[in-house]
């Protein structure tokens, strides 16, 4: 068992189903899976600012009609969003300039989506990409088990584009389950040549229906073996969507999380996880 604590450390007042998080330039940047916003938080001067990610930037889209962005990462000087890929449009990756959060490109990357779900055999059914990581080389993207396959996965495309597809590969892992459900990824970041995650259970068997929630766990990946380290249960209650890092020492790493709720409320609560290594 690995000993962690955690804690509520802050809430945001003006985002509402926080669904990604990327500490980045004393940033902390947040996603949405119900709008068209990237937020940007100054945690030490509490000021929330908005930045559109489409030319008709909106809150609490009807859950139909919302681009679903559930993913988000950074390389370089550049933020990467992505849609979950659950429905037809959801297949949109942004990306934008990391200092002024200014959009440099929309791009449909659902030719690759297509192509992960030919290469894994998930269905469009039970496609839901929940976590993304580039290394500069390679896109890494997590696929979230809640449908009825229950297949949670890694994805590696190959290049720097992943529009431009050259290799794609997928390895499946096998989580554990929380209260008779099986846990689902809900995201991912990369660390010292180790996926971290998060994956929570959900008692649903659709990526488009919400359930009760039964708890979330946090994991790690080794990248060269693409095996399971180990998995470690944070809450019963909570569905943690959100994980970046804050800080790391040799004996701890200190993460936050954003939790979704799944409702209209316009507040992000934001916690913080220490783990000891």
């Amino acid at each position: 068992m690995y000993k962690f604590t955690l804690e509520l450390l802050f809430q945001i007042i003006g985002i509402s189903s926080a669904s990604g998080l990327l500490l980045k330039n004393d940033q902390l940047n947040v996603i949405s899976d119900n709008g068209t916003f990237l937020y940007s938080y100054e945690m030490k001067a509490a000021h929330l600012s908005r930045h559109p990610l489409g030319t008709q930037p909106s809150e609490n889209i009807v859950k139909k009609n919302k681009p679903d962005f559930e993913a988000i990462t950074s390389y370089g000087d550049k933020i990467y969003v992505f849609g979950s890929g659950s429905t037809a449009n959801r297949n949109q990756m942004v990306t934008l300039n990391a200092k002024d959060k200014q959009v440099i490109s929309t791009d449909d990357v659902s030719e690759v989506y297509q192509e992960m779900r030919r290469v894994s055999g998930i269905n469009a059914e039970n496609f839901n990409i929940e976590g993304a990581i580039f290394t500069g080389a390679d896109w890494y993207f997590l696929n979230r088990g809640n449908g009825e396959s229950g297949k949670n996965g890694v994805f590696k495309v190959s290049g720097q584009k992943p529009m431009a597809i050259s290799k794609v590969s997928f390895k499946e892992i096998v989580l554990p389950w929380i209260k008779g459900i099986p846990a689902g990824f809900t995201d991912a970041i990369l660390i010292d040549h180790h996926i971290y995650f998060l994956a929570a259970a959900e008692d649903s068997n659709s990526t488009f229906q919400d359930g009760a929630v039964l708890g979330t766990l946090i994991g790690r990946i080794n990248m060269d073996q693409m095996e399971l380290d180990f998995t470690e249960q944070i809450s019963d209650r909570h569905k943690f969507e959100g994980l970046t890092l804050k800080q790391q020492t040799v004996d701890e790493l200190s993460f936050l999380l954003c939790e979704d709720d799944d409702t209209d409320k316009l507040q992000a609560d934001i916690y913080q996880l220490k783990l000891k290594r």
